[in-house]
């Protein structure tokens, strides 16, 4: 598959995609929305692929927002639809099935800052400076930050970066909880491969059923999400893979995944 502005490169178990915009920061305009849902719905097909890594070109920004020429021209009806857009894009990260870990180095503001919380984990270099600037152009986030950030950090922190639109370090973006570690700027793409091929090494029915049961139970009651969880463990339970991991761990052996 050809794109223009992102790449996307397959080394088995991890695909990595890597918004490939640097003269512009790598900034989100709507070729590169579409290009970026192309690109999951591809792995989301490819049973070889386990983990992915989104990232940006260059040391410089993994996402420095939205492409402002694009935004300026918005009406109420396009910049709805513009919005939806980027949830559309948000929710197929998080419905992926696979773990998916953005790799952020430079700026990831506004939509960058946004599309990362979609992600199923945040690594950031030391270098790394993350916000949602928006209200300093007149606009409020539109690809989630007002329902995500909330739930990474808090209601206080997050109307602290929202209300304010400034950028914070990533040693404060970690002790918030809005990224999940951070490495010095040129470990981080290593660090990230050898966080994704450990994760990989695991059960691949075991992870999408975590992940899409850590989903679910996000919006519902504490009795309604156990019973979620146990829905998804019965259901794993009746897999090849159970029976292969089980198995493994009996007869002190590696386990070779089906995905069955």
């Amino acid at each position: 598959m050809a794109f223009e502005h992102i790449l996307l490169e397959k080394r088995e178990p991890i695909a990595v995609i890597t918004i490939n915009r640097p003269a512009v920061l790598n900034a989100l305009n709507a070729a590169t929305l579409k290009e970026l849902s192309q690109a999951f719905e591809d792995i989301a097909a490819d049973d070889a692929i386990r983990v992915v890594l989104l990232t940006g070109a260059g040391p410089k920004a993994f996402v420095a927002g939205a492409d402002i020429s694009e935004l300026s021209g918005l009406d109420e009806v396009a910049g709805r639809e513009y919005a939806e857009r980027g949830h559309v894009l948000s929710r197929r990260i998080e419905k992926l099935g696979k773990p998916v870990i953005a790799c952020i180095s430079g700026f990831a503001l506004g939509g960058g800052c946004e599309l990362a919380m979609a992600c199923t984990l945040r690594l950031a270099s030391e270098a790394a400076r993350l916000g949602q600037p928006e209200v300093k152009l007149g606009l409020i986030a539109g690809f989630g930050g007002t329902q995500r950030l909330p739930r990474l950090v808090g209601r206080g922190a997050a109307l602290k970066m929202l209300l304010t639109g400034a950028m914070i370090p990533a040693s404060e973006a970690l002790r918030i909880g809005l990224v999940d570690e951070v490495v010095p700027a040129g470990e981080l793409m290593a660090r990230a491969e050898a966080l994704a091929l450990e994760i990989a090494a695991n059960a691949p029915i075991a992870l999408e059923r975590t992940l899409l049961a850590i989903d679910a139970g996000l919006d519902l009651s504490l009795d309604d999400g156990l019973a979620e969880e146990a829905r998804h463990f019965g259901q794993i339970c009746a897999t090849e893979d159970k029976d292969e991991g089980t198995a493994a761990f009996l007869t002190k052996r590696a386990a070779v995944w089906k995905r069955k």
